[in-house]
C-alpha cells in the first residue's frame, strides 16, 4: 500500500510540474490551461492506455497456439489466475519487452524479435512472467499515464522557445529557462522513482508467476548485455516510453546514460538470486512453473530446452 501512495504521490507531481511550466509560460491562464491539458491527457491515456505505444513500435498481435510468445504467456497467465492478454512482437533487433494496457482485462505484453532470438523460452518465460505482474499490479496504466504526462512537458520545454514571450510570462526569460531546463528534468527524476519502485516489485511477482527466480535473473543479464549493444531507434527517439521496458532501452544518445528509469540490473539479479537460495523467500517455488511435472523436475519432452540451449524461439 505505501508504494501505492507512493506512485499516486509522484504522479501528482508529475501533473504538477507540468502545472508549473505552464504558469512559467503564461500565468495564471497558462496554469488553467496546463491543467485542462493535462486532465484531457490522463483522460484519453486511461481509455487508450498502450495502444498509441502499440502502433508507435509497430506491434503486431499474434493469437495462434503455435507461436511460443503466445503459448508462454498463456500457460503463465493461466498460472497466475490472470485474464489471458493480448500478445505482440515488435520487430527490433534489440532484447527487450514491455506490458500495456489499463489494467487485467484488457492488458498487453510485448516482446521484440530480438529477445525471441536471444533467449531459450525458460528465460522468456521469466521476461514474460515480469510483465504479468506489472499486469497483475496494475502498472501498466500507471507506466502509460507517466509516459503521458511526460511527453507533454517535453513538449511544453520545446513550446516555451517559441512562446516564451508572452506577456503573461511572470519571470520572463528565466521563467522560459527554468521550463526549458529544469521541467523536464524534474520529470526525468520523477519517471525514475515510479519506475524503479514498480520494477523491484514486478521482478518479485515474476518470480512468483513463473516459480523459479533464476530464469527472470539470467534473462536480466542477456537484456544488460544486448540492450547495451543494440540500438533501439523508437525509444531513442520518443524516451518518455523508456520506463515501460524490462530494462533501459536507451543508450544511443549521451544524454541517456546520465539518468536512467530503471534499478541498476546486477542489483535486481542479486535480489532475485537470493530469492532462489534463501529458503525463508516468499516465493512459491513449486510446483516450478508452467512446465514442470508433479515433483517439481522439468520436463525433457516438451517445448522447453534445457536451461543451457540457446535456440531461437
Amino acid at each position: 500500500m505505501a508504494n501505492y501512495l507512493r506512485t499516486a504521490l509522484l504522479l501528482a507531481a508529475l501533473t504538477a510540474i507540468f502545472m508549473g511550466g505552464g504558469f512559467l509560460l503564461a500565468g495564471q491562464t497558462g496554469m488553467i490551461i496546463a491543467l485542462l491539458i493535462a486532465a484531457g491527457m490522463n483522460l484519453f491515456a486511461w481509455w487508450n492506455s498502450g495502444e498509441a505505444v502499440l502502433r508507435y513500435y509497430k506491434a503486431r498481435e499474434v493469437s495462434d497456439r503455435s507461436h511460443a510468445l503466445y503459448r508462454i504467456v498463456e500457460q503463465l497467465a493461466a498460472r497466475d489466475g490472470l485474464p489471458m492478454p493480448r500478445v505482440y512482437v515488435i520487430d527490433n533487433p534489440q532484447p527487450n519487452a514491455f506490458a500495456t494496457g489499463r489494467g487485467p482485462e484488457n492488458a498487453a505484453v510485448a516482446a521484440t524479435t530480438g529477445l525471441m532470438q536471444l533467449m531459450n523460452e525458460r528465460e522468456v518465460a521469466g521476461v514474460m512472467a515480469h510483465e504479468l505482474a506489472h499486469v497483475r499490479h496494475r502498472d501498466t496504466l500507471i507506466m502509460t499515464v507517466t509516459a503521458t504526462v511526460a511527453s507533454a512537458i517535453s513538449m511544453l520545454a520545446n513550446f516555451a522557445l517559441f512562446f516564451g514571450n508572452n506577456r503573461n510570462n511572470p519571470l520572463g526569460i528565466i521563467g522560459v529557462l527554468a521550463v526549458m531546463v529544469l521541467a523536464p528534468l524534474a520529470a526525468i527524476l520523477v519517471q525514475m522513482a515510479i519506475s524503479r519502485t514498480r520494477e523491484y516489485e514486478a521482478d518479485k511477482g515474476g518470480a512468483e508467476i513463473c516459480g523459479n527466480p533464476d530464469w527472470l535473473a539470467d534473462a536480466l543479464e542477456k537484456l544488460e548485455i544486448g540492450s547495451k549493444r543494440i540500438d533501439n531507434d523508437a525509444a531513442e527517439h520518443n524516451p518518455a516510453t523508456a520506463h515501460m521496458f524490462i530494462v533501459n532501452p536507451l543508450h544511443a544518445n549521451k544524454r541517456d546514460s546520465l539518468f536512467s528509469t530503471h534499478p541498476a540490473t546486477a542489483n535486481r539479479v542479486t535480489r532475485l538470486r537470493e530469492m532462489s537460495f534463501s529458503s525463508t523467500a516468499s516465493v512459491d517455488l513449486s510446483p516450478g512453473g508452467p512446465w514442470s511435472d508433479g515433483g517439481g523436475a522439468p520436463r525433457r519432452h516438451g517445448s522447453v530446452p534445457s536451461s543451457g540451449s540457446r535456440r531461437a524461439l
